[in-house]
């Protein structure tokens, strides 16, 4: 079969992925078929006798074959893996990389590039950014580097690409390795009918009697929100937080250290002191004080609640297990559930009735109609990755495509853990003859999966989490811009995560949950009274959110900022990073670290403060459609306008003053969260 990845375009509709017509060995025939035609576009702008000039250096057209088989390659690899998927990736990583790096050192087109940035014709904004965003590029990459030094720069790049690699292949081989396997019924007690019947089949697929139960979060947050069995709940946490600690090949310990120095190694050839201080450059923060001040400010915000918050758990457990009970951290969530309970009469089970997947489907997209005019049609004639995902032809207010929608929502064995937004294909401006060419998005998740007997019942959580991956995806679809690299979310990774927190705000809003929210046997919608406890249990346990966030905050910037190697107890160094924020005694052998995907092989190393950076952003964002009206259809066109259609193209403060008319201010998240000013 001819290999569909060398072709111009695919012959799908909308020119999507054709995962039906992809074969194994296509993935590395196409990858060196690529960077072979890298290789000779680079060398018709060097060969070039003219003049640089923006048009010949900056914009020529290029080909797109490794672009399209590296996106849909490394997609799958976190999607729908396997072990000879993962064997390709260790193999070719290095040799991505070091392909890479050549392209960005190579002198002839780096003095293009810096005559063009020195001299040039006046610019557009979206051009200058282009051309800055390049011209950094090259600097951040090497171009002024000695040659010794691009070598060892060189060597670097490609050793941590594979560390990284390994790091993430690690985690999903060791959380799919545990299972605690229940043959005792009476040891089920406290759990909910749907995590009984939910472990029973993950048993029977497993070839086994009883019930087993993972450490994938369907399964392993009710576990440990409801089991009674203290002892099983324990062994289910020092299973989850000493993932990848134990001697064996998926042990991660070995590689932080690994990781930390190669980054902060990286930045010291470029003149950074630490690691942190090169990335913060490209960052809304700018340096590593503003982020400091940021965790220290929300620290002293929030941690006196968060301190009540746990006297309140444990004066519960007390009363319930007696006055010596010590409350360890996998006795939280199960009695903050019965204090939740207790106290405003709801849980995540009470809801998940009214949670039904296709309706919450039904919700979201309705939403995004409401606010923007948008509408989803699904497509039986885009082929897809796994039987699980669904393709979504988005189409705007006047019909016209915006782009296609991927959605995948469970968990699985061949996919990491977590939730993520991607693009198989971003969004650009032909230059030859003008037309626009739309984006393909996925939202990856692991929400609760459908039984024999019941459908996908969510949480209210696993509803935000789709909100959010939501907001990530309209982010991309939004886009409208005329170069590739400054579309969908190539924005700022402090600002990335705007629209998407944003959209959360939607979760507990009552005009929001009437649309949707109805009970999936009986089609009645959710009662009033069940909307007023959700909205008044909102806040409980903010203060010991907020403090957990900021401490693994506190937790990236301590490796980051290092200024010498790191060869220190991993454990050790975890815990006196996160000192500032411990609400109850530690676990000695619990390890955040070396599961710490979005700051070891993630794209948050020196990073993961934006989550909470951005949610000042968007508790200031969202009150101005409380204000105005949250279907309000002129707000929310202006914020499509200004922020979420403008990519990357001008600073994001300068994108989110257009839209919010001033600055953001604490002030609305902490109104939110129902905290008092201090």
């Amino acid at each position: 079969m001819q290999n569909p990845f060398l072709n111009k375009t695919y012959g799908t509709p909308f020119d999507t992925v054709p995962f039906d017509q992809i074969r194994f060995e296509h993935y590395e025939e196409a990858m060196m078929e690529g960077m072979k035609r890298d290789v000779a576009d680079i060398q018709r702008i060097t060969q070039n006798p003219e003049a640089p000039t923006f048009e010949n250096t900056i914009i020529p057209k290029g080909d797109r074959t490794l672009s399209k088989v590296t996106n849909t390659f490394f997609n799958l690899i976190s999607a729908n893996t396997d072990d000879q998927m993962d064997a390709l990736a260790q193999k070719m990583t290095p040799i991505l990389t070091e392909h890479s790096n050549r392209m960005m050192l190579d002198p002839d087109l780096w003095l293009r590039v810096k005559a063009v940035h020195d001299n040039h014709r006046p610019l557009d904004t979206e051009e200058t950014t282009l051309l800055d965003n390049m011209y950094q590029s090259f600097v951040r990459h090497g171009a002024l580097l000695s040659d010794t030094d691009k070598q060892r720069f060189t060597q670097l790049q490609m050793e941590l690409s594979q560390v990284t690699l390994q790091f993430q292949q690690n985690m999903l081989r060791d959380t799919n390795a545990f299972r605690l396997h229940v043959t005792d019924p009476s040891q089920l007690s406290g759990l909910p009918e749907r995590q009984r019947e939910a472990a029973a089949e993950t048993a029977r697929e497993a070839g086994l009697e009883g019930w087993v139960f993972t450490l994938q979060s369907p399964s392993y947050g009710p576990f440990m929100t409801y089991a009674d069995n203290r002892e099983l709940r324990q062994q289910m946490y020092m299973a989850h937080m000493t993932l990848c600690t134990h001697e064996g090949d998926n042990n991660n310990l070995p590689l932080i250290p690994r990781i930390v120095n190669l980054r902060r190694q990286l930045a010291n050839i470029l003149g950074y002191k630490t690691f942190a201080d090169f990335i913060l450059e490209r960052r809304m923060a700018q340096d590593t004080a503003h982020v400091q001040h940021l965790l220290h400010d929300l620290l002293q915000a929030y941690l006196p609640t968060a301190r009540r918050e746990l006297e309140e758990v444990t004066a519960l457990a007390r009363e319930t297990e007696g006055p010596d009970y010590e409350l360890r951290p996998w006795d939280f969530s199960y009695y903050s559930q019965r204090l939740k309970m207790q106290r405003y009469n709801i849980d995540s089970e009470m809801l998940r009735p009214y949670f039904e997947l296709s309706r919450v489907k039904q919700g979201v997209f309705g939403l995004a109609t409401r606010l923007y005019g948008i509408t989803f049609h699904l497509r039986q004639d885009i082929a897809v990755y796994h039987p699980d995902v669904e393709a979504w032809e988005v189409r705007d207010h006047d019909g016209t495509t915006l782009g296609i929608l991927y959605t995948d929502f469970h968990p699985r064995p061949s996919k990491q853990s977590g939730a993520w937004m991607t693009t198989y294909k971003e969004q650009w401006f032909d230059e030859d003859d003008g037309s626009d060419s739309r984006p393909h998005a996925s939202i990856t998740m692991n929400l609760t999966k459908p039984t024999s007997s019941k459908p996908a019942l969510l949480t209210l959580g696993e509803v935000e989490t789709f909100l959010h991956e939501f907001g990530h995806a309209l982010h991309a679809l939004f886009s409208r811009v005329r170069f590739e690299s400054l579309s969908c979310t190539n924005v700022y990774w402090d600002f990335v995560e705007l629209p998407s927190q944003f959209m959360e705000n939607f979760a507990i809003e009552p005009d929001f949950l009437n649309t949707f929210a109805r009970h999936y046997q009986t089609g009645e919608p959710m009662p009033q009274q069940l909307i007023d406890r959700i909205i008044r249990s909102k806040n409980f346990l903010a203060g010991y959110a907020c403090v957990r966030q900021v401490s693994l905050g506190l937790l990236d910037m301590a490796y980051y900022t290092l200024t010498d190697d790191f060869q220190g107890d991993v454990l050790a160094f975890e815990r006196q990073a996160m000192a500032p924020c411990r609400l109850m005694q530690s676990v000695p052998e619990a390890c955040m670290s070396a599961q710490f995907g979005h700051i070891m092989s993630g794209g948050y190393a020196a990073g993961y403060y934006s989550y909470k950076w951005a949610e000042v952003l968007d508790a200031d964002a969202f009150s101005v459609f409380q204000r105005e009206g949250i279907f309000n259809r002129q707000v929310a066109q202006r914020l499509r306008d200004e922020v979420l259609s403008r990519g990357a193209t001008e600073p994001p403060m300068t994108l989110y003053r257009r839209f919010r008319g001033q600055e953001p201010t604490i002030d609305a998240l902490l109104r939110r969260n129902g905290i008092e000013k201090g």
